[in-house]
């Protein structure tokens, strides 16, 4: 169903534009690869920034939806074939976070930015309170986000809007700008970027996508935006604290200096007193198999009888005290980031019972599914460095 608004301020509310699966595909990405952001309270995902830190097979999920958005907003503007996709991002605003009266082209550097376009990831009073999107005037004048609708506006003063402060939880939303220049066109970036980085790369195989993560201030979140980790916390190790798991590295403890880059180096998941043996490369590749269990969690049933469990390991007194030190270190404000990332209505069955059968079923298909993204970005980019363009390239069986 689509209710498009015919003001002439030229607005429009796709209702149901994507999938639930897209939804929960975007917000595993999200979740799995979000630092800081441009501004308080907000985390962001940028394709650059999963291009450097070598998550760009994260970029295939994207393709389909850029491609009908681009058709959507130039249908109903009437300028087919004549807009670029300026930016592309996934963007979460947690509690505190709010934006007053404001155009899209109210600063300078924006006045190349001709259409603006929000698709919402989660739902309002369900992951989240506050946040409603409000129009100056003309209709609708109040937008409550809900999972796959989309709102789509001229980026003028015509469309003047605010948005709600976060009162609790996190919303959730896939933002992108259209211009009319193409110097402005992301996608000739994009591949410029992943030219360098798959010719730069020396690993193949499933390890040409494990993860690698950013400068460490790049995860840490504090509501005086500090980036001296006096308060606050890493959002990686935050997400995988509200999901059940803790971290462990066998490193042991060592001097503050070194803090920063013990998140670099191979760490495994605990619960309770059970470690899971697995050993994962860096905090980001365990937090994508917390959050990819946490979207695929409903099916493993049917999975996990093919896959050989990692059985858990009973934690000694003096390794729950390493995992103790390293909570105090990276989550000096556990109740901020409780109230920043778990959802109003949260699944308190999964954050509660973590089945390890499951956990290693899921721990496989992430490679899988990293392997199957990586063969088709691998497979398309010849394609995208030939047209300048980034867009769903088909393949054809023998």
């Amino acid at each position: 169903m689509e209710e498009e608004s015919k003001h002439p301020r030229r607005r429009s509310i796709l209702q149901k534009f994507l999938s639930l699966n897209e939804c929960k595909e975007l917000e595993f990405i999200h979740k799995s690869c979000s630092t800081v952001g441009y501004r308080p309270n907000v985390l962001s995902t940028t394709l650059s920034h999963l291009i450097a830190t070598n998550s760009p097979h994260f970029i295939i999920p994207f393709l389909p939806i850029r491609e009908r958005l681009k058709e959507k907003v130039e249908e109903f503007f009437g300028c087919e074939y004549e807009l670029f996709i300026e930016f592309t991002a996934l963007i979460s605003w947690t509690r505190g976070a709010s934006c007053g009266w404001h155009s899209d082209d109210n600063r300078p550097y924006l006045k190349q930015r001709h259409f603006t376009v929000f698709c919402y990831l989660n739902s309002y009073d369900m992951d989240f309170k506050g946040g409603l999107f409000h129009f100056q005037d003309g209709e609708p004048t109040t937008v409550v986000p809900l999972a796959g609708d989309v709102v789509i506006y001229t980026a003028d003063s015509s469309n003047i809007h605010s948005v709600d402060e976060i009162i609790n939880g996190e919303r959730l939303t896939l933002t992108l700008w259209f211009s009319r220049g193409s110097a402005h066109d992301e996608d000739a970036k994009l591949i410029t970027l992943l030219s360098k980085h798959v010719l730069c790369s020396s690993c193949d195989g499933p390890e040409l996508f494990l993860p690698l993560p950013a400068s460490s201030n790049m995860y840490w979140f504090s509501q005086n935006q500090a980036s001296d980790h006096q308060s606050g916390f890493d959002i990686c190790c935050a997400r995988i604290h509200v999901n059940g798991f803790d971290i462990y590295s066998s490193q042991g403890k060592i001097c503050s200096t070194e803090l920063t880059e013990l998140l670099l180096e191979p760490l495994q998941l605990a619960k309770g007193d059970e470690l899971f043996e697995h050993k994962f490369v860096n905090i980001l590749h365990a937090l994508q198999a917390v959050q990819f269990y946490r979207w695929r969690a409903s099916g493993w049933d049917i999975f996990k009888a093919q896959v050989e469990p990692r059985r858990p390991i009973r934690l000694s007194q003096t390794e729950q005290g390493e995992i103790s030190y390293l909570k105090s270190i990276f989550l000096k404000d556990q109740e901020l980031a409780e109230a920043v990332f778990n959802t109003v209505k949260r699944d308190e069955g999964l954050q509660l019972s973590i089945d390890w059968a499951n956990f290693s079923a899921a721990v496989t298909a992430l490679e899988d599914y990293s392997c199957k993204l990586g063969k088709e970005l691998l497979n398309s980019l010849p394609h995208w460095r030939t047209h300048q363009s980034i867009y769903c390239v088909q393949f054809h069986g023998p």
